[in-house]
């Protein structure tokens, strides 16, 4: 399996060297689209396969929008610590019962993950039935990315970045260092995918599993911080043209093994969630023939892509969580 996942890798496009990453970073999202693919059942892989271009090169398109669009930035994230001691057990599963609860201009300022996600199962449902080719790529896309966000643990916490700790930088550490170095020996075999009779409670279940997290994806940062001096736990390496700096192999490789492997059983899991989200959107959509549908994006949709590639091209690169880091 761990050969297999390195022929993944070595399929993936670079382009997440040219800018420094945001969430899973464009490596992490958009390899974890295309192991989602190979979760799907026979009557849905080929068409998903057929598409698999589209949904690794799209896996990053939510983050590129939030420069561009209002009401974006909120949907990768929820601040469960904003709402106190297990909050995540306690808050509303209905949006409309959060709102009545919270009030809205609440709730966009702590991020709406899991709700947003279950909003776009009902979408993908809809795309589904209606057999339209283009929204269910399209929505694909989207809702594999939003699902991995709600799989990182630093998106469950106003600390997101370390900026309250002391520990800022941890964000990209955690989930764009780390995949990058590593996974090429991780084992992301997730097995089949599975009908989830509750998509609430299956979203809302990442959020929790991942906000348990923080206080090791935390502590242990801190611990061997201590063990380092300044120049041990940061190196130079070059990206393209360009000397970054960034955290040292060595502080990585020591971080991952504190972690005991917990990046590598977080992507393995939000692959299989993605699966389990599309499979599930299929079969309340009426388990259509896509044998029938039309099996690559439309003309209209590759042009509303490339015009949407141009707006974010030229927009500033936006900070994790659409907070200022």
């Amino acid at each position: 399996m761990k050969k297999y996942v390195l022929l993944l890798l070595l399929s993936l496009p670079l382009l997440f060297l040219a800018r420094q990453a945001q969430a899973w970073g464009f490596f992490g999202h958009r390899l974890l689209n295309r192991l989602a693919v190979y979760t799907l059942p026979p009557a849905m892989v080929g068409f998903y396969k057929a598409n698999i271009e589209y949904l690794t090169a799209n896996a990053t398109r939510p983050d590129s929008r939030r420069t561009l669009v209002p009401g974006e930035a909120p949907k990768h994230f929820l601040d469960v610590d904003r709402y106190g001691d297990s909050a995540a057990y306690r808050l509303p599963r209905k949006y409309a019962d959060a709102v009545a609860r919270y009030g809205e201009d609440s709730l966009l300022r702590h991020g709406i993950v899991p709700w947003n996600v279950v909003t776009m199962k009902n979408q993908l449902t809809a795309a589904f039935q209606a057999r339209d080719t283009d929204r269910i790529l399209r929505l694909s896309a989207d809702m594999g990315h939003y699902i991995a966000d709600a799989c990182v643990p630093l998106h469950t916490t106003r600390n997101y970045n370390g900026q309250l700790t002391g520990q800022r930088g941890i964000h990209g550490l955690w989930e764009s260092r780390l995949p990058e170095l590593l996974s090429a020996d991780y084992d992301l075999f997730t097995g089949k995918a599975k009908y989830l009779d509750s998509p609430s409670d299956a979203i809302w279940g990442a959020v929790i599993r991942s906000h348990a997290a923080v206080d090791s994806v935390l502590r242990f940062e801190r611990e061997l911080t201590a063990q380092y001096a300044g120049d041990q736990k940061y190196g130079y390496e070059q990206r393209g043209t360009q000397t970054i700096r960034t955290y040292s192999r060595e502080f990585s490789r020591a971080y991952h093994a504190r972690l005991n492997g917990q990046v590598e059983r977080q992507m393995r899991y939000a692959a299989a969630l993605i699966g389990n989200f599309w499979y599930t959107c299929w079969v309340d959509g009426g388990s259509p023939d896509l044998s029938k549908l039309a099996r690559a994006p439309s003309e209209t949709e590759r042009q509303r892509l490339e015009r949407e590639a141009k707006e974010t091209a030229a927009a500033p690169i936006s900070t994790v969580h659409g907070h200022d880091e």
